[in-house]
């Protein structure tokens, strides 16, 4: 009997190990992307909050994890931002408003025109979401960055600068939310 709880203990400590739990999500320690067969780690993780409100939960997987921005935008490794909406409901409008400011607040005007076109096509792959919906920003360093929205593809936008531009609304000198950056690059 006692054999059988130590086993039992040790069971929950190990599951325990290869996930954390945020905002009642739990979150894998590593994925194994399966368009690649890459394996990355989790950098961190943490909630958008805006006013009072949780606006979703951000997990940045890499395949070294690293507190340094940039090790974290480095544009020759793959990667993954993974958001999961916590809040009810998030019109599409909503996040073209946040993409358009998170890329503004961070770049030149020089580096936001050379992206401008693919950040319009970026935002036109994005609908109103709601509670529970994911997204998935998968960075190819050969390809570019795929979005991946509810489980359906939505397309590829090329360019490593394109992918930097989009890690900087979280992780640049102007982040959305300095928590969720130092979150994101493990600090916490």
């Amino acid at each position: 009997m006692k054999r059988a709880i130590v086993t039992c203990l040790l069971m929950l400590y190990l599951m325990a190990a290869e996930a954390r739990e945020i905002a009642g999500i739990s979150i894998p320690e590593q994925i194994l992307r399966d368009a690649d067969k890459t394996e990355l780690v989790l950098n961190g993780a943490g909630i958008r909050k805006k006013f009072f409100f949780s606006v979703y939960l951000a997990s940045l997987y890499l395949q070294q994890p690293t507190p340094q921005v940039e090790a974290a935008i480095d544009t020759g490794k793959p990667a993954r931002v993974e958001m999961r909406v916590l809040y009810s409901k998030i019109e599409k409008e909503k996040f073209i408003e946040g993409w358009n400011d998170g890329f503004s607040a961070n770049l030149s005007p020089e580096q936001l025109q050379s992206v401008r076109q693919r950040l319009d096509r970026f935002n036109g792959m994005f609908e109103t979401l709601v509670e529970g919906d994911l997204i998935e920003l998968d960075y190819f360093p050969e390809e570019g960055t795929r979005v991946t929205i509810k489980g359906v593809e939505r397309g590829t936008i090329p360019g490593g600068d394109f992918h930097q531009a989009l890690l900087k609304v979280w992780l640049g000198e102007s982040p959305v939310g300095q928590k969720l950056k130092e979150a994101l690059l493990g600090m916490h």
